[in-house]
């Protein structure tokens, strides 16, 4: 077997790939955390998802160190010396280490040249730390591209801080208790007897957070389907859609199956659930997750904007369209989307969730409801494109999502995600009605 890489040389690596774009942090991470010995796996993990969370800010002080950039071939030293910056100002590594440790790694990565570089470069932030701290721009202070912070200072200007705050926070463990297994009460219970703090959700009914994550298989019952890694807003989904046990479900973009799975267990056995993913890979995850709660659904690898090729033509009762977004509402799941994530991608995304309305819109029957759902917190893709989908048609009936929580949208319900609590989600609902009820569309 070949020796285990340096946590901090897979860091580097992987990182490198990431800032040339080469795969997303959920790509790269597990195949740099099989190079690396298990004992330094969390490790790993920390370091890249630490340098990516807070990448706008440590690159903003390497170049405010460093007075020429590094060429492409050099990825791998530009990984590095945002590891050692963050290992300086965010870890509880002393700091002799993670220098020491940073600049052994440029030996194995074969580039002993920069072995004084990345020494000199380190050392000397920690000399002026607190003057390179003041030179920051507003949105390299705040860890935050300058067009995500004007966006949300713009759309969210009471809460912008808070959300800045969230996404710079890991996200916490969130479960779903499968009542069909036990209640929450008693889940809690379970978790104390396994010596695992857990508080309950604010929001959801059947919602745990935990104090500390965990392994799955650390948690009572979790391979008999007694509980599924959920986040709150995700929660809040399904039991929106109002699906009896009788009704024919469509559910679209459904990987990795957390709403799916969800559904079927406020439903009973006689309901008929689709579930579309265009993605085959992820397709097996939304199975693997189905087959550990015992439940089976109808798996489509399709398009869900071309329902002509796995559409059956009898109408559904219910459709949940949790659209591709910008999962700006996530970001602390995936801090990656700093580096990968541009302005430009959001009119792209609002023409394809557009699409996807447009498309499964004839697939409903009278009197059914379509449930849209995003991760993002930005306004294009929520209200701007249930607005414009529903604006002139005269079977679009917008529902108002009743409730305590979350900030009341024109077209629907926005959650922000808090730190120690629930992600960013945004949810309207539209009933289809005979195209004479109403001649024009009215919001909730």
């Amino acid at each position: 077997m070949p020796r285990p890489e340096c946590p901090r040389v897979a860091a580097a690596r992987a990182l490198a790939n990431l800032l040339q774009h080469k795969g997303s942090l959920t790509r790269l991470l597990p195949a740099a955390a099989a190079t690396v010995h298990p004992r330094d796996q969390p490790l790993l993990g920390e370091l890249c998802y630490g340098v990516c969370r807070f990448y706008p800010r440590l690159q903003g002080l390497l170049d405010l160190l460093v007075s020429k950039p590094l060429k492409n071939k050099d990825a791998d030293i530009q990984a590095l010396l945002l590891l050692g910056l963050y290992q300086l100002q965010y870890t509880r590594i002393p700091d002799h280490a993670a220098i020491s440790e940073t600049v052994a790694a440029t030996r194995q990565l074969n580039k002993n040249w920069a072995r004084s570089f990345v020494n000199g470069v380190l050392r000397q932030y920690q000399r002026e730390a607190d003057s390179l701290a003041r030179q920051l721009l507003e949105a390299e202070a705040k860890a935050h591209p300058r067009w995500i912070l004007d966006k949300l200072k713009q759309q969210w200007p009471q809460h912008w801080e808070a959300v800045v705050d969230a996404n710079n926070t890991a996200a916490p463990m969130t479960l779903r208790v499968n009542q069909r297994h036990c209640s929450r009460e008693s889940y809690l219970l379970q978790l104390k007897g396994a010596g695992i703090g857990a508080r309950p959700c604010r929001f959801s009914a059947t919602g745990v957070i935990l104090e500390t994550a965990c392994d799955v298989s650390e948690l009572p019952g979790f391979n008999e389907g007694a509980c599924s890694v959920q986040d709150e807003a995700s929660q809040l989904v399904a039991p929106l859609l109002r699906a009896r046990n009788d009704s024919r479900i469509l559910d679209c973009c459904c990987a990795p199956g957390g709403k799916t799975g969800h559904l079927l267990e406020l439903v009973g056995s006689g309901t008929w659930l689709d579930a579309v993913e265009i993605d085959r890979r992820r397709l097996q995850q939304v199975q693997q997750n189905l087959s550990r709660l015992n439940f089976s659904a109808n798996l489509i690898a399709g398009d869900a904007t071309q329902p002509k090729q796995w559409w059956h033509g009898e109408p559904y009762d219910a459709i949940l369209l949790d659209a591709p977004c910008s999962a700006s509402g996530v970001i602390r799941r995936h801090p990656d989307i700093k580096l990968l994530r541009k302005a430009s991608d959001i009119s792209r995304l609002v023409r394809l969730q557009s699409h996807l309305l447009e498309a499964l819109w004839p697939l409903l029957r009278s009197g059914g409801l379509l449930l849209y759902t995003t991760c993002s917190v930005f306004q294009e893709e929520n209200d701007g494109v249930v607005g414009a989908f529903a604006t002139g048609k005269t079977d679009v009936k917008l529902l108002p999502v009743s409730t305590t929580w979350g900030i009341a949208s024109r077209w629907g319900r926005q959650l922000l995600p808090e730190t120690g609590a629930n992600d960013g989600f945004f949810y309207a609902l539209m009933e289809k009605t005979e195209p004479a009820e109403h001649a024009a569309n009215q919001g909730p």
